[in-house]
């Protein structure tokens, strides 16, 4: 809720929302953002839906200075919780990796998600949990499980995307790789500014047991942690590690209520005793000789029992394990010194009284000059997200700490700049009962130090984040053009697909004009030799009367009657497997054997030019309104077929098959399919009733004894028409399939 609000001397007048309890005006939850002299924005990040709300007197909240619509947006992603596209991209690996890429496609078709994921690019946490979600679903597997595995392959995916070593020098050991966790994720969160990781807490406990304290703003997926772990424990440590949930509960923390599991961890070491190697004695004994050499000259006075001691424990571990550290009696350094070498630190009391600052926190922050101000006045704590007491902080000791000033307690000139950070550890003196606050400013670029109008020259010398800054500076823009190659990858594989998709478009358009192989030819650009085709089976066919039709009707109904009946037919050369050569005015040709050579030609051509006499009775007479009638001749012989032409090309057929079959349907009867001797023969005996029309004279050909194909003797009209089965022909026909006498003909 971002509400606008009138103040009225110390006073608020017209709050519209009440605070949580045990909030000041700044503690996290709510931002007490001023605005003006007299008036303030409050934001609180209780609600995932941001409203402003204008109260009597206010100004036109459109009129917000651009610092408080970034804190408003900022507000606005973190309460409604995001994700950046490493972590989907993660998920999208494993899926492919584990399961397969139709099996990724499904659960995006699932969770409703289009486009690919790009790494730096924030995604709502909805999106991750959908596909989670659908994943369970269609791998039938928990939510558990699933989120273990993921964080198996998280650890692996992160290895591979170049965080190996940086994650194998966290610690020497898993409780120490644990506890840096939490600097990790801050300082990823240079690049990654929008990153709301987990946090994580350490407790040691004995028999190599640990208790691990889990805190994050996103429910139910603590069982990511044991999937990061275990592995993590096998491959950096050769460990086995199990963990098992002693506890969940919610801890409302400064920002709203915090999802806190607690983990037994315990740990059992796979490496097995290794033989001593034969020159073990030697180098033990060579070890122990320069152990030795090292006590001797050593400038701290020991006992002989001391240096005794310090040898033969030398043979149990390295060096450094049986180190011990010498303390002056009292720090050589004077206080005006230690402030100007560690110029970003504080100290302060277990009541948050600041006894001690480093001299740039207090040109920064000018009211910690003040004598006996409490430390919470002027900051809140952004990280770990804890109440602001000295308890929290212990709990919380070896996670790294950011502070925040709070900008109702800067000098007015500073209003409008951005508020400085503080990252750094907390220490606590237990014999001064105090706690220090060692750090640095926060800062991830040189545009933010300009911001704050701070310099280099601010940091002390021997502080790395001068180096981090410069270096993450080259970080930053490496980033932004990886988005960038990453936005034009995405834009080429949705550009690619498209193109795909127009080119199915072209490629179906040109296999209806040319035959597949034919077409295939002209693209890579050669030219298709003719071919002689010995025997195949031609077919014409013509409409009954066509020129008394179009003398009678609009050219638009004539159109519309042979697009009607084209269609029609056009499907059948499907059904039939028949190729279909051209049309010319109200003619349509087919033939079979060409441009494959299949021992059913005939077979083919007849079922389809018994489909066409039955599709014909469905195109109706634009004059009559009666059914058209059509004449269809067939013929069987050799033909010659190649491609003419290099514009509109064409694949055409020569010979007198073409000739003979033209004359049998020109010499055909309406509604009959008249056959050539050739064409009987080549059908005879094949299951298909045919009559003798007897001797006639034909065009060019003198006398011919011709025959009239009148049914196939074997197949149904659903079958010859290619019509799907429906229920009663599964209890009639149980072998039934649109092509079956075809297929059974070959």
């Amino acid at each position: 809720m971002v509400t606008v609000i009138r103040t009225a001397g110390a006073g608020v007048v017209g709050l519209a929302e009440k605070r949580p309890q045990g909030t000041s005006s700044d503690d996290g939850d709510v931002l007490y953002l001023h605005w003006s002299a007299s008036e303030h924005i409050l934001i609180s990040r209780w609600t995932t839906q941001i409203a402003i709300r204008q109260a009597a007197g206010c100004a036109n909240p459109t009129e917000l200075p651009a610092w408080v619509s970034a804190v408003i947006s900022r507000a606005c992603r973190q309460a409604s919780g995001n994700m950046y596209g490493f972590i989907n991209t993660c998920l999208q690996s494993l899926v492919t990796e584990k399961f397969g890429e139709e099996t990724w496609e499904k659960l995006k078709a699932s969770a409703e998600v289009q486009d690919a994921f790009m790494t730096y690019t924030v995604y709502d946490d909805i999106i991750t949990i959908k596909l989670i979600q659908e994943a369970c679903k269609v791998l039938g597997v928990s939510m558990e499980a699933i989120l273990k595995l993921f964080g198996e392959y998280f650890f692996k995916f992160c290895k591979m995307s170049g965080y190996d070593r940086m994650l194998r020098t966290l610690g020497g050991n898993l409780t120490e790789f644990i506890e840096n966790l939490d600097a990790l994720h801050s300082y990823l969160a240079l690049s990654y500014q929008e990153m709301n990781a987990p946090s994580f807490r350490v407790e040691r406990g004995a028999d190599g047991q640990m208790l691990l304290h889990y805190y994050s703003d996103r429910r139910g997926l603590c069982h990511i942690v044991p999937g990061i772990l275990e592995a993590v424990a096998k491959d950096f440590f050769d460990m086995d590690v199990t963990m098992d949930i002693l506890d969940v509960n919610e801890e409302v923390e400064r920002t709203g209520k915090k999802e806190h599991v607690v983990f037994l961890v315990a740990q059992k070491s796979r490496r097995q005793t290794r033989r001593a190697k034969p020159n073990g004695l030697q180098d033990a004994f060579l070890r122990m000789k320069e152990k030795y050499l090292s006590v001797s000259v050593c400038p701290v006075k020991k006992s002989n029992w001391d240096v005794v001691r310090s040898i033969v424990t030398f043979g149990k571990g390295h060096l450094r394990d049986t180190f011990e550290p010498i303390y002056p009696e009292s720090l050589w350094i004077e206080a005006k010194t230690f402030c100007e070498a560690f110029p970003f630190h504080i100290i302060f009391d277990e009541a948050l009284r600041v006894k001690q600052a480093g001299v740039n926190v207090q040109k920064y922050v000018p009211g910690l000059q003040t004598q006996k101000i409490r430390l919470d006045e002027y900051f809140s704590i952004v990280h770990p997200q804890v109440t602001f007491n000295i308890s929290s902080i212990c709990k919380f000791i070896n996670s790294q700490f950011v502070l925040k000033t709070r900008r109702e307690r800067m000098p007015e000139a500073w209003k409008d700049q951005p508020t400085l950070k503080l990252r750094g550890q907390m220490i606590w003196m237990e014999s001064l009962r105090c706690m220090i606050f060692l750090c640095s400013p926060k800062l991830r670029s040189l545009q933010e130090l300009e911001e704050r109008k701070m310099h280099l020259s601010d940091i002390a010398p021997h502080d790395t984040t001068r180096d981090l800054i410069l270096l993450n500076q080259q970080r930053l823009a490496e980033m932004e053009l990886s988005n960038q190659l990453e936005r034009k990858k995405e834009e080429l594989r949705v550009l690619s697909k498209h193109l795909a998709i127009e080119k199915k478009k072209t490629e179906t358009l040109l296999y209806a004009m040319l035959p597949q192989h034919v077409a295939n030819q002209l693209k890579e650009g050669k030219k298709v030799a003719a071919g002689e085709f010995e025997t195949c089976t031609i077919l014409f066919s013509d409409v009954v009367t066509f020129t008394n039709i179009c003398a009678a009707c609009e050219p638009i109904h004539i159109v519309n009657m042979l697009n009607s009946m084209y269609s029609k037919f056009d499907r059948l050369t499907s059904v039939h497997e028949v190729y279909k050569v051209e049309t010319i005015g109200d003619a349509y040709m087919v033939v079979g054997g060409v441009p494959v050579p299949v021992g059913s030609h005939a077979q083919r051509v007849a079922n389809f030019a018994l489909g066409m006499r039955i599709a014909a009775k469905e195109v109706m007479n634009p004059v009559t309104g009666e059914p058209i009638q059509i004449r269809v001749g067939i013929h069987t012989g050799p033909v010659l077929a190649g491609v003419v032409g290099d514009k509109m090309p064409r694949y055409c057929l020569f010979g007198d098959t073409v000739n003979t079959a033209s004359r049998m349907e020109s010499h055909g009867l309406p509604n009959k399919v008249h056959l050539s001797p050739t064409a009987y023969r080549a059908l005879e005996n094949q299951g298909f009733e045919i009559t003798e029309r007897g001797e006639i004279e034909v065009k060019g050909k003198g006398k011919m004894t011709t025959y009239f194909l009148i049914q196939n003797l074997n197949a149904t009209e659903d079958e010859i028409m290619g019509r799907p089965k429906t229920p009663l022909d599964h209890k009639v026909c149980f072998n039934f399939s649109p092509n079956r006498f075809s297929r059974r003909l070959r």
